[in-house]
């Protein structure tokens, strides 16, 4: 390297070290972990180490995609990701638009502050919520859809309608915080865009069609790239905690799979290899989103 690039980075050091912390964390708890992906192409020992333990090649992957199961649990996966994207995704892109004409700045803070509150709820908490409100005796839902002649049910029992207590209990956990990002995007945008549009008569509406929107696009065609990343990625502790024998049919994912394959019956190999199946679905999701994109919008990741 040039003595010209050593003083640049010289004098930006502070900002390079600063660099490294985040740097670290991924070296340390992303890439070093990628070591042991080979337990999924062999039959793990404890004993005899992660190298040591004989080699099986494809042969938990077989054993995955031949199981009665695999359909089954790919469908719900694929299902409950699609529809968590297509309900919590936009929602909260109208969130922050209609925060932001809010033009009573208490008021708009007030509408922020409580919309992020649920966010730090625990999802121990949320799903306790879920099951008071389905009670069939004194539950919140019951007692709505009473009103209108609905018979009383335990939604939590029906496989019919965990995809839609999950996703939704999801977006009203989630929108307010998801939706910051968009805030600050639309804080960005030239105020005199605005002005002239009020002098040219422009109404309220047609300034979110023709300002906002067009100002938020980017963020949002880089947050929908992310998004599609980890559409596969779908937490276990939620789904877990909603889970029962009655609604086991439309609530098993990958995720929970893996998860009761190798922590409760320690077939580590097994589930090793359905996680890889399942990043590497999500890694071509990434691919295949970023070039889309790319290729209509010029907005990419890199």
């Amino acid at each position: 390297m040039s003595k010209r690039v050593w003083k640049r980075v010289y004098a930006k050091l502070d900002l390079f070290l600063l660099l490294l912390i985040p740097l670290a964390w991924y070296v340390v708890f992303k890439y070093v972990p990628m070591y042991g992906l080979q337990i999924a192409f062999s039959r793990f020992n404890p004993s005899l180490g992660i190298t040591a333990s004989p080699w099986v090649g494809m042969r938990y992957f077989s054993q995955f995609f031949d199981s009665y199961y695999f359909w089954e649990i790919i469908y719900n996966t694929i299902s409950l990701s699609i529809y968590q994207l297509a309900i919590g995704f936009p929602i909260p892109i109208f969130l922050a638009l209609l925060i932001n004409e809010i033009q009573h700045k208490r008021l708009q803070r007030t509408v922020q502050n409580i919309t992020y509150i649920p966010h730090f709820l625990s999802v121990v908490v949320v799903v306790s919520m879920l099951n008071l409100f389905s009670n069939v005796d004194y539950g919140i839902f019951n007692k709505f859809l009473g009103l209108f002649g609905f018979p009383a049910a335990d939604y939590m029992a029906k496989a019919q309608y965990f995809q839609t207590l999950f996703v939704f209990s999801n977006v009203w956990q989630s929108m307010g915080f998801n939706s910051i990002i968009y805030i600050a995007a639309l804080t960005a945008i030239d105020s005199t865009l605005y002005e002239a549009a009020t002098i040219d008569g422009c109404s309220r509406f047609k300034k979110i069609i023709h300002i906002s929107l067009p100002g938020l696009l980017p963020t949002i065609l880089i947050l929908f790239i992310m998004r599609m990343g980890s559409l596969m990625e779908i937490g276990f502790e939620k789904v877990l905690l909603m889970q029962n024998p009655i609604n086991m049919s439309s609530s098993e994912i990958i995720s929970t799979f893996i998860y009761k394959n190798g922590i409760q019956k320690g077939q580590f190999s097994y589930s090793a290899a359905v996680g890889l199946f399942n990043s590497l679905i999500n890694f071509l999701l990434l691919l295949f989103s970023n070039t889309l994109v790319k290729k209509f919008t010029k907005t990419s990741l890199w």
